[in-house]
């Protein structure tokens, strides 16, 4: 437990971070199922909706120190190439 005010205060800080990180990342994984439930039924037009509210977490996200810069641009790129290959067949 902590004793001081300095630590006490780090401990309310560490669980609001901690909340808020956690939602952000909760919203990401559900826009990244629906991206890939889009991708696995073939439908081009809900997969470009899905990948544009994708891309625009990831950049939210990794914007405010969620998630490393470099992460959200690989999980952008992934999530277009798919979208490219659904769109190629």
């Amino acid at each position: 437990m902590a004793h001081s005010l300095s630590a006490k205060k780090r401990i309310r800080q560490n669980e609001t971070r901690r909340s808020r990180n956690r939602a952000r990342k909760s919203t990401m994984r559900d826009l990244t199922k629906a991206f890939d439930e889009a991708i696995a039924k073939g439908d081009q037009k809900e997969a470009q909706t899905a990948l544009a509210k994708l891309t625009a977490c990831l950049d939210a996200t990794s914007l405010r120190s969620t998630m490393h810069k470099n992460t959200a641009a690989r999980k952008k790129s992934q999530a277009a190439k798919k979208l490219a290959q659904l769109k190629a067949k």
